[in-house]
């Protein structure tokens, strides 16, 4: 069985370097930014998948955490 994320699950983004940015996408016909954050090293966002944000896009050095385990993203 495949497991997808609800709108009850969250994910966890630990910036690993300054100036991250989280970037929230739009549903519908349009992906749009729809809010943005920068992090500093060691800040921690939690953000969660809702009726308006269907993805979250991540640049920068950064450790993610989801119910799908854990990733980390490349710097710059």
């Amino acid at each position: 069985m495949e497991k997808r994320l609800s709108s009850n699950d969250y994910v966890i983004i630990k910036a690993l370097d300054d100036g991250v940015n989280v970037i929230g996408l739009t549903r519908g016909q349009d992906t749009r930014f729809h809010h943005s954050e920068k992090l500093d090293k060691g800040e921690v966002m939690i953000a969660q998948f809702t009726e308006h944000t269907s993805a979250i896009k991540v640049r920068g050095k950064s450790q993610i955490i989801s119910p799908f385990g854990e990733v980390f993203s490349d710097g710059k």
